[in-house]
């Protein structure tokens, strides 16, 4: 429920709005009740256009339009619209209701919550299980409308919607026709750099929201992986997700998926891959995280580079580092350790780097707030040798991967089962 300021219950025919539940940009959601059936709904009221505003129930009721042309293409993750209507003051279409943030359909209006993909991340990232099944949940839905020749342009997770355990993709307010003018318009933070809101667009949304359901990180934060680096890239299914969503998000849209069928088939594949037999469990681990966390430093270089200048220099810290000669570069940067085996404490100039808990990191992990430039690495295993990385310059290196050789026959005492 929105804490904004309230304003009059608008009137509905054969419905009771009860209470104002979302709010967008164009309107409010209202949760309602038929009149005549008793069932409850959510209804979406957008404003007329009136002498000093715009016209945003236009907007709406020409996507909608666009929508209900292809209905016959309708998808099981696509929100259901049942009914779409007008007033002299108002646009209006009722929807299936989201279940509660506790994950039943909702009977009691009192407390209701509605459950969205934004709600559910807020206690923490998804299961394997969950990433996998929402993963495919949202693509579907959004191949559908790429089919049907149709662009979403707001694809996130506070439009995920989960109805009756499924997530639905709701909010069709931004749709248009894929070969259409496009402007920059959407929801800023999941945007691609190029601003072009196209199919390629939708899938880099996508990504983004699958990052999240992976690290439980805002958005923000991509491509940190940071406590979840070890669990993502000991994991089959989210370390094949999470190239998945670097693929999507690159920076240069040539480089991504071209809708989100082809990234849902990529997706099937790489999973099918990933479930064959392997003779050395250790050392794919490692490969898939050593690709990975190249894959995700390569896109945090090539992100750098569609910056503006003023968003580039803000990165940097304004104010010298202590016992660092003046000049340098002073920027602080986070830095990707992965080793294999697993399980290695990392030094860095001789000194143990401590995680965000305070104590010891050990690989793979990220650690943040590293002054840039170079620095001596050296990896140390309860159960080997000290390794010794040698020096890297972090002013363009981002992850460090090394490797204790493991004879032939013997067994990674770190790998996972």
């Amino acid at each position: 429920m929105t804490d904004g300021p309230k304003c009059p219950v608008p009137e509905i025919p054969d419905f009771e709005l009860i209470r104002e539940i979302g709010r967008g940009g164009f309107g409010q959601v209202w949760l309602a009740r038929n009149r005549a059936t008793g069932l409850l709904r959510a209804v979406k009221v957008i404003p007329r256009a009136t002498s000093a505003s715009p016209d945003p129930a236009g907007r709406e009721l020409v996507s909608i339009t666009r929508l209900e042309t292809v209905r016959h293409r309708r998808h099981p993750n696509l929100l259901d619209i049942h009914h779409v209507g007008q007033t002299d003051a108002l646009l209006f279409y009722v929807t299936d209701l989201a279940d509660t943030a506790g994950g039943q359909p909702s009977t009691d209006p009192s407390d209701y919550v509605p459950a969205t993909l934004e709600q559910r991340l807020s206690r923490g990232p998804a299961s394997p299980a969950e990433c996998l099944g929402w993963t495919r949940q949202l693509l579907g839905g959004l191949a559908s409308l790429h089919a049907a020749g149709m662009v979403h342009r707001d694809v996130k997770p506070a439009n995920c919607l989960f109805v009756d355990g499924q997530l639905n993709l709701a909010d069709f307010g931004l749709l248009t026709e894929a070969d259409s003018h496009t402007s920059w318009i959407g929801t800023q933070a999941y945007m691609p750099p190029d601003g072009r809101m196209d199919t390629r667009a939708d899938v880099y949304a996508a990504g983004l929201a699958i990052y999240e359901m992976l690290t439980g990180h805002r958005v923000e934060q991509f491509p940190q992986l940071a406590q979840r680096a070890g669990s993502i890239v000991s994991d089959p299914v989210l370390s094949t997700l999470l190239k998945l969503v670097l693929d999507a998000c690159r920076s240069d849209r040539e480089e991504r998926f071209p809708d989100a069928n082809s990234m849902l088939a990529a997706l099937e594949k790489r999973l099918a891959k990933a479930a064959r037999p392997v003779r050395w469990p250790g050392r794919v681990a490692i490969a898939v995280a050593a690709v990975a966390i190249l894959a995700m430093v390569t896109w945090g270089a090539s992100q750098w580079a569609f910056l503006p200048p003023g968003l580039q220099v803000n990165r940097s810290i304004p104010s010298h580092i202590p016992g660092r000669p003046a000049g340098e570069d002073r920027r602080r940067v986070h830095v990707n350790f992965v080793t294999y085996p697993f399980g290695a404490s990392v030094l860095l100039d001789g000194k143990l780097l401590l995680g965000n808990d305070g104590r010891p990191a050990t690989t793979p992990c990220t650690i943040d707030n590293i002054p840039a430039g170079p620095h001596d690495v050296v990896f140390r295993h309860p159960e080997l040798a000290d390794l010794r990385h040698g020096t890297v310059d972090f002013r363009t290196e981002r992850q460090v991967v090394g490797s204790w050789d493991v004879p032939e026959g013997e067994s990674d005492p770190q790998s996972s089962p």
